[in-house]
């Protein structure tokens, strides 16, 4: 019987188990989507249980498409950052909602925070901003709102986890309480120069000890699954925020190799390998991944809403009916038409870090229709990812004649692949596989298992699908470029103060 290994690849918007063979080649998909809740205003949540249950099938499905637990060498979670999950210890049972990377409830939370002047202390620890998109505020925010759960948390009744931490807990039946260090870099808790939990950090936000897991390297040995789940144990060997999990799919294993992804939201990773470079544009420092103990790091520039835009075309406007309606739809738009759109429906990320603006459309006329929305939607996210681009270049000059590799779902489309060189002005490289996020967690079980081969030699078998060279000309380039900034400026909700 072939031999695989299990990656559960837990995104935003869905659940996904996906059997990856010895050639790292993918051999089967079990999906499952689940339901968004909006209970306020810039508020996102999820039901951990459903999280749990559609997870859970999907990984049953591929086990049994595998031909039994006996033929899987490993498993390895990849899992959407920063959404926060308590649950307790005895039961297992979430004492709240999950609360989602996107949620902004915390905003007023931040700004305290910022000040009473710990801005530059959460920079130096965490490389991150005092920002609701991280764990360390939803944590508080839970404690201080369902009632006896703070003394609960300090008497150590109550555990928190990333998603990771939760499906792990699950997994093994409650015996193993454990993150992974990129999952750890994302909580705003973690001091990313010692890999360790920081006592000033939990003060900061008053967070309690009892409350965290363990922080181990992406592969390592993260315990057995409970033999009732699948019929008999299976090692858990690899984990990995779904980011850093990409990062490793496309093999960015070398200094200065770039790589963004293209799902809910975008994330552009840049490996900057041993030093941990503090931005100076709003850009992330991060832990790009950990092996043997020796720490990679990387700069994040974090984009909230990408493929989230698509979805609101089809499931808000309801102007196309597939994801994949919107590329040819770009395409047909009128050409006389500069239709700009600002995706800030929960604030905006990189380099801007604004929770409190929200989206806007700029330039509609009598004649614009679906096709026209379409493109700006799809053309939003390139604009975003240039906001970025040009932040990394601020941060290491060295990028400036980088490729970008690209994934994710909104990779399928050529119209945006296109569009995004011509916006980059840079090569555009999209790979033959595009779950690039679950190969990297197959990847990391797999090395823990002895399946895969060490990083140098899995580099090798990075292939290219297709090229995207970039073909417009500066003037037209420069003209949409100085029109997305103009409406970012008046979208803005500090009066339009441009970070650059």
């Amino acid at each position: 019987m072939a031999r695989y290994v299990l990656a559960i690849d837990q995104g935003t918007t869905s659940s996904r188990a996906l059997l990856v063979d010895a050639d790292y080649r993918i051999s089967g998909i079990a999906q499952h989507e689940f339901k968004q809740h909006f209970p306020n205003s810039g508020w996102v949540e999820h039901d951990p249980e459903e999280i749990w249950e559609t997870s859970l099938a999907a990984a049953r499905t591929a086990v049994a498409n595998a031909g039994g637990g006996r033929n899987i060498v490993g498993i390895g979670i990849s899992n959407q950052r920063e959404t926060t999950v308590i649950w307790e210890r005895a039961t297992g049972r979430a004492i709240y909602n999950a609360i989602v990377w996107q949620d902004r409830r915390t905003a007023d939370q931040c700004e305290a925070l910022s000040v009473a002047g710990h801005g530059e202390t959460v920079r130096e620890r965490t490389g991150l901003v005092l920002d609701p998109y991280f764990s360390a505020t939803k944590i508080a925010w839970i404690l201080d709102h369902v009632a006896g759960a703070r003394q609960r948390a300090e008497n150590g009744e109550l555990a928190f986890g990333t998603i990771d931490s939760f499906l792990l807990w699950r997994l093994t039946g409650g015996r193993q309480h454990a993150t992974d260090i990129t999952n750890a870099s994302r909580t705003a808790l973690l001091d990313i120069r010692t890999g360790k939990w920081s006592d000033e950090l939990l003060a900061i936000f008053n967070v309690p000890r009892a409350l965290l897991p363990e922080v181990k390297d992406n592969a390592c040995d993260f315990g057995s699954t409970d033999p009732e789940i699948f019929g008999g144990p299976i090692r858990i060997g690899g984990m990995a925020g779904d980011q850093q999990a990409a990062t490793i799919g496309q093999a960015c294993f070398k200094p200065g190799m770039l790589k963004s992804t293209y799902g809910t939201g975008c994330f552009a990773v840049l490996n900057t390998g041993a030093t941990c470079i503090a931005s100076r544009n709003r850009l992330l420092s991060t832990v790009a991944y950990q092996l043997d103990g020796v720490r990679t790091y990387a700069l994040e520039g974090s984009i909230f809403i990408a493929g989230a835009a698509v979805q609101w075309l089809r499931d808000g406007l309801k102007i196309i009916a597939h994801a994949s309606d919107s590329g040819p739809m770009a395409a047909a738009a009128d050409a006389n038409q500069d239709v700009t759109l600002v995706p800030a429906f929960v604030g905006l990320g990189a380099p801007y870090w604004d929770p409190d603006c929200r989206g806007a459309l700029f330039g509609l006329t009598r004649n614009t229709g679906p096709n026209e929305l379409a493109r700006a939607a799809l053309q939003s996210v390139c604009l975003q990812t240039y906001d970025l681009l040009q932040a990394m270049r601020g941060d290491c000059p060295e990028v400036s004649g980088a490729v970008l590799r690209a994934d994710g779902g909104m990779a399928a489309c050529n119209w945006t692949m296109q569009r995004l060189a011509d916006i980059l002005d840079i090569p555009v490289d999209r790979p033959t596989a595009l779950e690039t996020t679950a190969l990297g967690a197959a990847y990391l079980a797999g090395l823990q298992a002895g399946f895969y081969p060490a990083p140098e030699e899995f580099a090798t078998r990075w292939a290219l699908d297709r090229r995207f060279e970039p073909q417009m000309e500066a003037p037209e380039r420069q003209r949409i470029i100085a029109r997305w900034h103009d409406a970012v400026r008046r979208t803005l909700s500090n009066g339009g103060a441009m970070p650059m």
